[in-house]
């Protein structure tokens, strides 16, 4: 065995603080994945998160040599990674859906994506995440860390999500317990006022899981057969659809359904099912005769109401976000219709 590979973990912060680059990646490498999703909480996009936790990887190769203490290895990385967050906040500035940027729309229309906002984007599912973890990446909750202030964002994701005390909090953003706990204060009444209801978890693990993939099978089907009908048994009367990067959304059955008969009933799709942000998910087909195949276009994320309706409708549109899924880009030509 090579000697980098026997090193004991204990004297893994020596050799790297000595200038040993993979000691530094065995270091990191158990906390990559937390710090990536508490990047992408704080910025709303996994392209984000990947820049910013390049940048703090960076920054925290350079400082190791002035790291003291292996014991606070996770605090002093998970501040490194908040300050990459908080600059890459005062460069860019929040992210953002459809809803956040006006009312309604009364009916369909044309609609040319908005490519100057920048939008908040999916996340990809980890299937060995807790329900904590899953709860802190669902769609509602990113949404509404986006509307406060950076410092109020990390100081609620750092106690409420992470589990730092307010002492600790206080240190890793060299500020005060008490600033510390009245920004949290301010944050928690921000998110309770935009995510008023049950988390996504709390919902899907109330529903049996037939009923849930009997569910997405259904919706998937009346897409694909054009069935206004059997969509809107599947919705919530309220019910809300959004297309990133297009600005215009829809809330209720008749404005989603004439929207759909407009526009998506018009075109011929296969799905996928899948899942993002610890939500249910759909990725979304369209037919290529050039290519003689089905191309990934778009990538729905569903929220379901308690009673097991469709909710809420965000439609990534783009076939990136597929990938981010884990869904292939294309699908083969006999690509079945989707039975309910």
């Amino acid at each position: 065995m090579s000697e980098s590979l026997a090193a004991a973990p204990e004297d893994d912060l020596d050799r790297a603080r000595a200038g040993d680059d993979a000691a530094f990646d065995r270091l990191v490498a158990p906390l990559r994945g937390e710090l990536h999703a508490h990047c992408y909480r704080m910025l709303g996009s996994v392209y984000d998160a990947d820049d910013a936790l390049q940048d703090a990887l960076v920054r925290a190769w350079r400082a190791i040599g002035r790291f003291e203490g292996r014991s606070a290895l996770r605090s002093w990385l998970y501040t490194v990674a908040t300050n990459a967050s908080l600059d890459a906040i005062t460069r860019r500035g929040r992210r953002a859906l459809p809803m956040d940027l006006g009312p309604s729309s009364e009916g369909p229309g044309e609609d040319p994506p908005r490519t100057e906002i920048a939008w908040l984007g999916p996340y990809p599912d980890d299937p060995d995440a807790t329900v904590a973890q899953r709860e802190s990446v669902e769609l509602a909750f990113v949404a509404a860390l986006q509307h406060l202030p950076g410092n109020q964002r990390a100081a609620l994701l750092l106690m409420e999500v992470l589990g730092f005390s307010a002492a600790e909090v206080a240190a890793m953003m060299a500020t005060s317990v008490a600033s510390v706990n009245s920004a949290v204060q301010r944050a928690r009444a921000t998110v309770a006022e935009k995510v008023p209801g049950p988390s996504q978890q709390r919902t899907l693990r109330g529903l049996p899981d037939a009923e849930l993939a009997a569910t997405v099978a259904r919706y998937a089907a009346a897409l694909e057969a054009g069935d206004a009908d059997a969509l809107v048994g599947l919705l919530t009367a309220d019910v809300t659809w959004s297309m990133p990067p297009n600005a215009a959304w829809f809330r209720g059955t008749a404005a989603v359904t004439a929207f759909l008969r407009a526009a998506p009933f018009t075109v011929a799709w296969r799905h996928v099912p899948a899942r993002a942000n610890g939500q249910l998910a759909v990725g979304c087909y369209t037919w290529d005769d050039e290519d003689g195949v089905w191309h990934g276009q778009v990538l729905d994320v569903l929220a379901l109401a308690s009673d097991g309706r469709i909710a809420e409708v965000t439609a990534f549109i783009g076939p990136e976000h597929l990938a981010l899924a884990g869904l292939p880009a294309t699908l083969p030509a006999d690509a079945p219709l989707t039975r309910s």
